[in-house]
């Protein structure tokens, strides 16, 4: 009898096989401008945008950030990078029992904060308990509704003029040969940090969390125009974002190595513990792909935010009969960059 593993969370291909073939199957299908089936970061009916998602971050608080923190900046995200302005957001508390009242306070008093500081309230909630041993100290699960930003239609109105396709939303499927990719910022800032907290290793440099709620970025984006589509880059990493990217599309993408922002020191962990940067999960950036013709001027946008300043056009679509993506290495050769089976840091989100 199979059971479940770790992988079955952790975002790569093995998450996706376990969802195509346990869960969704079950649920009737609805008729849905973006539905459950599409595997986007939020479904759209009846052009309200709604997401979901549960936390089991370990530990409780990281390098850069904590599990409150990361509750909200993470659905906040989900709806951001649809093309829409997330309006609320709602709290399910999961607690162990036996835990300090004041771990419970610094995580709300931090989802306030950040509340506060994106401009999304939460609205309703629930809590639960849960016996000692049976959770490992909380679960936060979130969710949230939007509608579509009042920039949204313009941005998409400046694509159809260079590429005459009814777009409308910035769903997986919509990027066509010759769209260029960008990544909002440096990769596995995330999955390094939560595994230098968690384990205690010193990897030198500053590593932290890049954890923030990325609406107001992706906004300067919408304004300048012509921006297809969105995915932030969580659980398996810009990889597997990539990799799910060209398959929903149908294209492949070429990928310059040496354009890839990722700081230094998150290299030199990530060769002493042999993973790939790449495949590893982050929280604060988003990969965008828009018609070539606005990639300069969306580039400005972003570096001019501060969470974009590192921001980076890193390849292109290309048309292919096999969804992939071809990394152009540093020394001029290409290898193909495969989707991880799952994120090989568990548990940071």
């Amino acid at each position: 009898m199979t059971k479940v593993t770790m992988n079955h969370g952790a975002g790569g291909e093995i998450m996706q096989e376990f969802l195509s073939k346990h869960i969704i199957p079950c649920f009737p299908k609805m008729n849905a401008e973006v539905p459950l089936t599409f595997f986007d970061d939020s479904a759209v009916i009846d052009d309200i945008v709604f997401t979901t998602d549960g936390h089991t971050v370990k530990p409780l608080f990281f390098s850069g950030g904590d599990i409150g923190l990361l509750s909200i900046a993470g659905t906040v995200n989900d709806i951001s990078v649809m093309g829409a302005t997330p309006i609320a957001l709602s709290c399910s508390l999961i607690l162990e029992a036996g835990l300090d009242v004041s771990i419970v306070d610094r995580v709300l008093e931090s989802m306030g904060k950040t509340c506060e500081s994106c401009g999304v309230p939460i609205v309703t909630g629930d809590t639960k308990v849960m016996e000692k041993g049976a959770l490992d100290q909380m679960v936060v699960a979130t969710s949230a509704i939007g509608k579509k930003s009042q920039y949204m239609s313009s941005n998409l109105e400046i694509a159809k003029q260079y590429r005459d396709v009814e777009y409308k939303w910035a769903t997986d499927n919509n990027i066509k040969p010759g769209d260029t990719i960008i990544v909002t910022g440096t990769v596995g800032d995330h999955g390094v940090a939560l595994l230098s907290s968690r384990e205690g290793y010193e990897f030198g440099g500053d590593i932290k969390s890049d954890v923030a709620p990325i609406n107001g970025l992706i906004t300067e984006g919408l304004k300048i125009g012509g921006i297809v589509s969105m995915k932030d880059p969580t659980r398996g990493g810009l990889a597997n974002t990539l990799n799910e990217l060209c398959s929903k599309s149908k294209i492949a993408m070429e990928i310059n190595e040496s354009d890839i922002p990722i700081k230094d020191s998150v290299v030199n962990a990530c060769e002493m513990l042999g993973i790939s940067p790449y495949c590893i999960g982050n929280e604060g950036k988003a990969v965008i792909a828009c018609v070539p013709e606005m990639a300069d001027q969306i580039i400005t946008a972003l570096k001019n935010h501060p969470l974009g300043k590192n921001a980076a056009i890193i390849g292109r679509a290309i048309k292919s009969d096999i969804p992939k993506v071809i990394l152009k290495t540093e020394i001029g050769g290409k290898r193909i960059l495969e989707s991880p089976t799952g994120d090989p840091v568990p548990r940071i989100c």
